[in-house]
């Protein structure tokens, strides 16, 4: 049963007429739905941030702000409402481009039939219980295949909630613009999102924008006609072509010149292209999802971005966190590029030596996931037995990490504290390690000690008193493993 069925459906509506929003109100909760009218946006947007709803039903055309701004607060806020949108008959080309940018459906005013209102409402409500339980059995899937198939490893409350956001926006079609630092796994949020769609048995094009001159981008993503330019010695197809049905990925997007977004606006408001060199428009079907690590909003106010484009593209804003503030991530990710690589480069390594790991896990990382990664891979190339250890990892990482045992600088001299400063080390960097993993598989597991436990390959019981060590709350199963426990 989904959760609109086992419930009533949750609808906020918001008109500045309030006649028309009285008749609304009235209306839907007849049919047993569950209502909140407001007639100011502003307010509107104050619920938003603090209770669910399933649809929303939208005036375009209010003071404070306008529909269309709701509608990107709501997709912001609330990416998994569904939206409807009432307009007059003068602004049904701006209903339309609300369509375009995440509405589910629109109407027109005056009504025909006030019926048609509950009617738009119901089936808003039908599209979110589907998407909501395709959203819950894709998940389910992914927990019995291991976790994440699309790369977005890590248990952190950072990218868990990215992986939230992911599966709320994957089945909009509304753009989406993600954001973050270089290394950090844009494009890996943005395979995610066309894999988990409806468009996921179409096209996914990707393409650099800060890796082209002016004319060879818009060449590349418009297409051409020959003669054009210099060299254009036959007409050729563009990457938004290349997509059609699918989804394009934008990335650095705040490098794109300023006649070139006045190009990527037309797409966005109109859905069509015009090739290099033609006057002919060409419908196209792409969703858009651009990347940068860039301030936008300071590329706007220097005017070096476009204000109209920075709003089409910011419908859904996904920021992914740098490496070090989920550092807790780092084990699992290692762990995840070492299965990887060993598989790749068919080496025998199994694990990484706690040394590497507690190495590992107090680096900055500048360079985020994707130098993770490249240490990871150097690693496994230059090891030389079933263990990475820290002489196998890169010397700026090593070199950057403070030392595990501080001690003053004279005693550094003596070879025997140089033995005991060792093995702390050691035993600090197992523990490290070893809470670190401990902690990130129960939270993969949501808590469930049995499940971690199975997960981890372990018995129950010895799970258990490993968790015991950094969880004062864990119970011992029975006198037997309290006696172990205490031993």
């Amino acid at each position: 049963m989904s959760d609109t069925e086992a419930r009533p459906v949750r609808v906020l509506v918001v008109d500045d007429e309030p006649t028309l929003l009285a008749a609304i109100e009235s209306l839907l909760r007849k049919k047993g739905h569950e209502v909140v009218a407001l007639d100011s946006p502003i307010a509107a947007t104050q619920r938003l941030a603090a209770e669910d709803f399933d649809v929303a039903l939208l005036d375009i055309k209010m003071p404070q702000l306008s529909g269309l701004e709701l509608l990107n607060a709501v997709k912001h806020r609330r990416p998994e409402v569904e939206v409807v949108m009432m307009t007059g008959h003068a602004t049904v080309e701006t209903a339309l481009q609300a369509v375009r940018a995440g509405a589910y459906d629109y109407l027109t005013k005056p009504f025909e039939d006030v019926e048609l209102v509950a009617r738009a409402v119901a089936k808003a409500a039908e599209r979110k219980a589907l998407w909501d339980r395709n959203r819950q059995l894709e998940s389910q899937l992914r927990e019995r295949e291991g976790g994440a198939p699309d790369g977005l490893v890590g248990a952190s409350p950072p990218i868990r909630e990215v992986q939230r956001m992911i599966d709320a926006v994957a089945y909009s079609a509304a753009t989406v613009l993600v954001t973050g630092e270089s290394g950090t796994g844009k494009e890996l949020v943005a395979r995610a999102l066309h894999a988990r769609s409806p468009r996921k048995g179409h096209p996914f094009v990707a393409l650099n924008c800060g890796a082209l001159t002016e004319t060879l981008l818009e060449s590349e993503l418009f297409g051409h006609v020959r003669g054009a330019f210099t060299g254009a010695q036959r007409d050729q197809k563009g990457l938004f072509d290349a997509a059609d049905g699918g989804t394009i990925f934008l990335d650095e997007i705040g490098d794109v010149p300023l006649s070139t977004q006045v190009r990527l606006l037309r797409v966005l408001q109109e859905g069509e292209i015009k090739r290099v060199g033609s006057a002919d428009s060409v419908r196209v079907d792409v969703r858009v999802i651009a990347a940068t690590h860039r301030d936008l909003p300071k590329l706007v106010r220097s005017g070096k971005f476009r204000e109209d484009l920075f709003y089409r593209l910011n419908v859904i804003n996904v920021p992914l966190p740098p490496l070090r503030e989920r550092a807790e991530d780092v084990p699992l990710l290692a762990h995840h590029f070492l299965r990887r690589y060993t598989d790749r480069l068919g080496k025998r390594v199994k694990t990484l030596s706690p040394e590497a790991v507690e190495l590992l896990c107090g680096y900055r990382w500048p360079g985020n996931v994707r130098e993770l990664e490249n240490a990871v891979e150097r690693a496994v190339v230059l090891c030389r037995g079933e263990s990475l250890s820290p002489t196998d990892l890169p010397p700026s990482i090593t070199g950057r990490t403070a030392p595990l045992v501080r001690e003053a600088p004279t005693s550094a001299d003596d070879p025997q504290w140089l033995a005991l400063s060792y093995a702390a080390a050691k035993e600090q960097a197992l523990r490290r390690f070893e809470k670190a993993y401990v902690e990130a598989i129960m939270r993969s597991c949501d808590n469930n000690i049995s499940a971690a436990a199975r997960k981890a390959g372990m018995d129950r019981s010895n799970f258990k008193r490993v968790l015991r060590k950094y969880r004062s709350d864990v119970e011992p199963d029975d006198p037997a493993d309290a006696a172990s426990a205490l031993g």
